[in-house]
């Protein structure tokens, strides 16, 4: 993974995240959103991340408002999330991921991969070297079976 526009992101706190940081590890990146009815995904994803981190998977939670159900401000959606879920995973600021103004790593993917989500909580998981190796939609729970065989795979 090359450290592109495609590849960096706004973090929650002001600073950049590069997935080429996280190069020669899987990467699940995850739109999400705070008033969302799968936002208890947010449990789960902290989950897996305690669950495989220690062995290379980073799991990123990309907030955005393109289905009009996240809150104001970046600040807000991560005091949300610590008080709500714990989480201390890699998250971006609040962030388009779908129409003329997505963010380059989603325009890409829709290019490329052919994926766009369609609503939060649409979930990519990315190989060591950023090949998309497949996308999941919102009602495929982070710990379901077909996210952690996966993951396992990559891991292994």
């Amino acid at each position: 993974m090359a450290g592109t526009a495609r590849d960096t992101f706004t973090d929650i706190d002001g600073g950049q995240i590069s997935l080429a940081d996280w190069s020669g590890r899987p990467v699940l990146v995850v739109n999400t959103a705070s008033l969302c009815g799968y936002t208890p995904q947010y449990a789960g994803l902290q989950a897996l991340y305690d669950r495989y981190r220690d062995r290379g998977l980073v799991v990123l939670a990309v907030p955005s408002n393109d289905f009009a159900q996240e809150l104001a401000t970046g600040a807000e959606v991560k005091d949300y999330c610590e008080a709500n879920f714990g989480l201390d995973l890699p998250m971006t600021d609040i962030t388009h991921v779908k129409g003329p103004n997505a963010h380059p790593f989603f325009a890409w993917l829709k290019r490329d991969a052919g994926f766009e989500p369609q609503w939060n909580f649409n979930k990519v998981l990315l190989d060591g070297a950023g090949t998309v190796v497949a996308t999941y939609g919102s009602g495929v729970k982070p710990d379901s079976v077909k996210i952690t065989a996966a993951i396992e795979a990559l891991l292994n």
